[in-house]
C-alpha cells in the first residue's frame, strides 16, 4: 500500500504567521501562478498538535507538498501515511479517495 500523505508539523511560532496556513496562502498562490487546475489534485488535512513545538500537524499529498515547496514554505516532513487519520479534518483541496 503506497504512502500517499507526508506529515508536517508546525510550531506555535509558525502558526503566528497566517501565511503558514495552506487554507490562507495556497489559493492566492495558485491564482497568481495560473495553476488553479491543481486544486482538483491537492489534498491537505489538519490535526491539532499536542505541544508548542507540534501545535499543528498537516497531512499533504504529493501535489500539495510540491506546491508548498514552490511557495518556499517549511517542508520538513516527519513521516508518511497511506491516509490521514479519521480525526484529521480536510483543510484545503479535495478529500482523500482510493
Amino acid at each position: 500500500m503506497p504512502l500517499n500523505y507526508s506529515i508536517l508539523e508546525q510550531s506555535a511560532e509558525e502558526l503566528r504567521e497566517t501565511e503558514n496556513s495552506p487554507s490562507v496562502s495556497m489559493w492566492p498562490y495558485l491564482v497568481d501562478s495560473d495553476q488553479t487546475e491543481l486544486l482538483r489534485t491537492i489534498s491537505i488535512y489538519v490535526e491539532k498538535g499536542d505541544t508548542t513545538e507540534r501545535a499543528r500537524v498537516l497531512y499533504m499529498n504529493a501535489p500539495a507538498l510540491e506546491v508548498w515547496k514552490k511557495m518556499n514554505k517549511a517542508t520538513g516532513t516527519v513521516g508518511e501515511v497511506h491516509r490521514p487519520p479519521k480525526s484529521a479534518l480536510l483543510l484545503f483541496g479535495v478529500p482523500f479517495s482510493e
